[in-house]
């Protein structure tokens, strides 16, 4: 006998009603009334009232002026309260480590980056360093008011649904405790602190920067660094598998040779592996972009190679995930206009269905840093999904 589904209490439902319309005011790009809200949600307006008016007290949610409608009432718009919140998203990766704080609105209030050598990096001291730029963050956000909701780490590797790092190949990283690494009291806030895959968190940046086009965009997001990652994204939600995984195409094997064995797509199409086949290695990005400008042949040529090694790891994606779009970001996102066109041929060439619905390709638009900005995302919808929490914490306070 299967067990009797459980009953919903009361103050499940008020929380959810409470997320429901929080989420609607967080995601309208336009302010949107009580009424709006009601019919957005599908709650009675004297239902919206009370929760619109619970979250004005909470501080999460503020009034604007009325505005005169041809008939009735005036309407009295709802806008989030800039500032009041900050989520911290954090990200180390193998050339650098970083941290962002994002408010409500989605507005940056702080960040800082430091560019530096990970590879083979000791976790601890890097941690370390990690918790130093985070403490400073926090601190510029606490000088201007805002209350850190909680934070989340952004790292480049295999993550369990135990938090635990299985192995980061390119940090040298392996069997770690990831939220461990950083103190409580860093990165700690109302919704707590967690971590997940940087393309994981790089995807769901990259959905929060469509919503306004498409609130359930279908994808596959490719974050190209010194690594690759990928993410797949179903109807709005990172479908990350049974473990937490999928997605990782830097390990795709694309090519061989008889001496060097078996060609993974990070070994063509990494940004140090770019750099060396375009005559430049250790050089920085720019140089690359500045050699392409220029029609270097070398530099076109990697590129060209990268492309096609690339399109080639997203014809098996395609064939077995059946996806319409691929989003190049990272380093990728900027040498799209070179990158794309190998892509797109080699995708036309091998995915199987392609006559009838041709894999798009697309640039992708979150911005630089883009795991460190879904990082923070990730936070407020930790928030969003628990608002009585940030009540219970301004209570308390």
């Amino acid at each position: 006998m299967s067990a009797p589904v459980a009953p919903v209490r009361q103050d499940w439902m008020r929380e959810h009603n409470l997320s429901l319309a929080l989420l609607v005011v967080l995601r309208a790009a336009e302010p949107v009334s009580r009424a709006q809200v009601a019919a957005l949600t599908g709650l009675s307006r004297a239902a919206v009232t009370n929760i619109v008016d619970r979250l004005v007290e909470t501080g999460l949610v503020r009034e604007l002026a009325p505005v005169a409608l041809p008939r009735g009432r005036p309407a009295v718009p709802l806008v989030p309260v800039r500032g009041a919140v900050a989520a911290l998203g954090l990200e180390v990766n193998v050339d650098y480590l970083g941290v962002r704080a994002f408010d409500l609105t989605g507005e940056l209030v702080a960040e800082q980056v430091v560019h530096a050598d990970l590879r083979g990096s000791d976790p601890q001291e890097v941690a370390a360093r990690l918790a130093e730029v985070a403490a400073e963050v926090r601190a510029a956000v606490l000088a201007q008011g805002s209350q850190i909701a909680g934070g989340t780490l952004a790292l480049p590797g295999l993550i369990d649904s135990s938090s635990v790092l299985r192995t980061a190949p390119n940090l040298g990283w392996r069997d770690l405790d990831a939220l461990q690494l950083l103190p409580a009291e860093v990165v700690g806030g109302v919704v707590g602190f967690t971590v997940a895959n940087e393309a994981d968190l790089a995807a769901r940046a990259e959905v929060r920067a469509r919503l306004h086009e498409n609130e359930k965009p279908s994808f596959f997001y490719v974050s190209g660094e010194i690594g690759i990652g990928g993410a797949r994204v179903l109807a709005g939600e990172v479908n990350a598998g049974r473990h937490g995984w999928a997605g990782e195409i830097g390990h795709v094997v694309v090519g061989s040779t008889p001496g060097a064995g078996l060609i993974r797509l990070e070994d063509v199409a990494g940004q140090h592996a770019l750099l060396a086949a375009a005559g430049r290695p250790g050089a920085a990005l720019t140089e690359l972009l500045a050699a392409l400008e220029s029609a270097d042949a070398q530099a076109l040529a990697a590129v060209g190679e990268a492309g096609r090694a690339l399109g080639i790891a997203l014809s098996a994606v395609a064939h077995i995930s059946d996806v319409d779009e691929a989003v190049l970001g990272g380093t990728f996102a900027s040498l799209f206009d070179v990158l794309a066109g190998p892509v797109e041929q080699a995708l036309a060439e091998l995915v199987v269905f392609s006559d009838w619905a041709p894999v798009r390709v697309s640039r992708a638009r979150a911005g630089d840093y883009a795991a460190m900005t879904g990082a923070a995302c990730t936070v407020i919808d930790r928030l969003v999904a628990s608002p009585a929490l940030w009540s219970l914490a301004r209570s308390r306070s």
